[in-house]
């Protein structure tokens, strides 16, 4: 690799930070310090000693405000200064800046959380009042079957498997439809320091059976109490 003309070797490549990888510290390249000094002397007073900026890391997360004294200390220590002096020069902890990121997205999951939530009653509700609805009017049916010989356990698996095939069925075509929409989403560019939407297996699972779980519910328990009905009167029924 050439810098200015000047042969350099390359011995490693570090891994790259962040979800863009054209962002500024992906596109660094890092020489030692005394060879910089001498192929590329900054210029102006005392510049052969002078730096822009130093990179450290804390031995953990937990320990980046003690690192950043320590290091605040060093400094004023060689260049005779308050270590308390705040504006002496200008430090960025990415750390700290990175919770709090991470409490505003947090916050935002909460968010959508209880917005998935409160969707998933309602859309609850309204399969149980589809079902309720739609066995309710079937009661003369399920007379019939009863005069015909069917059982109480017959007329059970019957509206289980209907409240089950029917719930899930819709949540798989939701499913899909969300999929598909993810997918165009996921293929446009998205902004810089953002993932693109994706799709979680364990909540689409989770909302799926709780849908299905809502509908065969709703189905089962009009039906048993038709079911438990004398033929008679379950004919009678509007």
């Amino acid at each position: 690799m050439l810098l200015n003309g000047i042969r350099f070797d390359v011995i490693g490549v570090l891994a790259k930070v962040g979800q863009d990888g054209n962002n500024g510290t992906n596109a660094r390249i890092f020489v030692p310090i005394e060879t910089m000094r001498e192929l590329f002397p900054l210029k102006g007073d005392n510049a052969g000693k002078a730096i822009s900026f130093i990179n450290y890391r804390p031995l953990n997360k937990a320990e980046h405000l003690a690192s950043k004294n320590e290091v605040h200390q060093i400094i004023a220590r060689r260049h005779d200064f308050n270590p308390k002096l705040e504006d002496a020069f200008e430090d960025w902890d990415t750390i700290e800046n990175s919770q709090k990121v991470d409490k505003i997205f947090n916050a935002m999951d909460y968010f959508l959380g209880v917005v998935g939530l409160v969707t998933l009653g309602l859309g609850a509700i309204g399969i149980i009042n589809i079902m309720l609805v739609s066995v309710a009017e079937r009661t003369k049916e399920i007379g019939l079957r009863k005069a015909l010989g069917a059982t109480h356990r017959n007329i059970m698996t019957q509206f289980f498997i209907e409240g089950a095939f029917l719930t899930a069925f819709s949540g798989a075509i939701g499913l899909a439809i969300t999929i598909a929409f993810v997918t165009v989403l996921a293929m446009l560019p998205s902004p810089e320091g953002f993932d693109t939407p994706r799709i979680v297996p364990l909540s689409a699972v989770a909302a799926i059976l709780s849908l299905t779980l809502a509908g065969v519910s709703a189905g089962l328990y009009p039906a048993r109490k038709a079911a438990l009905l004398p033929p008679v009167e379950a004919l009678r029924q509007e």
